[in-house]
């Protein structure tokens, strides 16, 4: 079974995904995916330099992801159009992936971990979908607190992103982190356990 998990910036959803990973999942990271496509070398990464420019480039030759995202949040066509580069990419080695983990257990339970994961349409065919929750105002301070943006900064992000309680709206189940770290975990164990039993009933 594939389940996606996805949530708003800064809502928990690297937590979550961490826990389902201790508890047993296998996990397929979008986002690590994304990193690979634009490292030195990968299949992005020239094109993504071209696009934005010398500017976007380390001193090591990897992309700076601090400049990079200062381009794009701050304009949402530019956005899209590195989306336009890194989704297909994404999409094609997560499919295989899963496809993998599959063929080996057919009783795995396969959490796709995709913070755009309505946005980019990768939500199409899955019966699952996982969303991490926190009010507005939680995103912000963790955000400001984790990356050391500005409020400004920290709202544009948070902006470019779906609404997370439309993404609530979509999701078929919820898993609210605004309270504390245990009755996340709470929530989480319950979420497998019920996941693991569609699985084996």
């Amino acid at each position: 079974m594939v389940v996606g998990l996805t949530g708003g910036i800064a809502s928990g959803k690297s937590t979550v995904a961490q826990q389902l990973r201790d508890l047993g999942a296998d996990i397929i990271d979008a986002d690590q995916l994304a990193r690979e496509a634009v490292a030195p070398g990968g299949v992005a990464y020239d094109e993504v330099v071209e696009m934005f420019g010398t500017q976007i480039v380390a001193p090591d030759g990897c992309l700076d992801r601090q400049k990079l995202g200062t381009l794009v949040f701050a304009d949402a066509q530019r956005r899209r159009q590195l989306e336009a580069v890194i989704h297909p990419y994404v999409r094609q080695v997560s499919q295989r992936r899963w496809t993998a983990i599959a063929r080996r257990r057919p009783e795995a339970l396969i959490i796709w971990d995709v913070p755009l994961l309505f946005e980019s349409g990768m939500d199409r065919g899955l019966r699952e979908i996982v969303v991490v929750y926190a009010p507005r105002a939680i995103q912000l301070e963790r955000l400001i607190a984790r990356d050391g943006l500005s409020e400004a900064a920290a709202n544009a992000r948070i902006a470019a992103q779906m609404d997370l309680d439309a993404k609530c709206r979509r999701a078929t189940r919820v898993i609210d982190n605004s309270g504390s770290r245990r009755d996340t975990t709470r929530q989480v164990e319950q979420l497998f356990h019920d996941l693991t039993g569609a699985l084996s009933g």
